[in-house]
């Protein structure tokens, strides 16, 4: 298998996704790093109306090109962006409210640093260029994305009529 060729994997039973990066590339959270935090977080539907048990959604989101996202806002500690804001549910201590506190976040979180986009009716999944420049977790461990796309693509991103992953607020 190379680099060049893409190769269709069964993420889930019976969901394919056709894989355009290496697949011998790994990937890693890393502590130090909230980069893929300091941007507002696209819901798809589903996933809004799940937010709403467990935030305000007022609070919680914006509405963008009428679409759903969760907030970007300023934020008075260092986990930020360069303007000073990051997600609504960044915390200080670098890590997110909603996956400490509840055990959920969203799929665009799950995603990253993956990009999605559908093609005759098929998900093709490579990597984003942001995070070549910006993620540490890229070639940071022995974790090849491409044996744990489960993780990185929950089964009903292939029941979204749009889960394409180029949309940003």
């Amino acid at each position: 298998m190379s680099a060049d060729t893409p190769v269709r994997v069964e993420v889930h039973p019976g969901r394919e996704a056709v894989v355009e990066f290496d697949p011998d590339l790994t990937f890693e959270c890393v502590d130090s790093c909230t980069w893929c935090c300091h941007h507002g977080v696209m819901l798809y539907d589903r996933e809004f109306f799940e937010l709403g048990e467990h935030a305000d959604l007022n609070d919680a989101t914006t509405e963008f090109r009428c679409e759903d996202f969760v907030r970007r806002e300023e934020k008075d500690h260092d986990e930020t962006a360069e303007d000073g804001c990051a997600c609504h549910f960044l915390r200080g201590d670098g890590l997110c409210e909603l996956q400490a506190e509840n055990g959920w976040k969203p799929a665009r979180c799950f995603v990253y640093p993956v990009s999605i986009r559908t093609e005759n009716g098929e998900m093709h999944v490579d990597i984003r260029e942001s995070a070549w420049d910006h993620c540490e977790g890229m070639n940071a461990s022995d974790r090849k994305i491409i044996d744990h796309l489960d993780a990185f693509l929950p089964e009903y991103l292939w029941d979204v009529e749009n889960p394409d992953s180029a949309r940003e607020l």
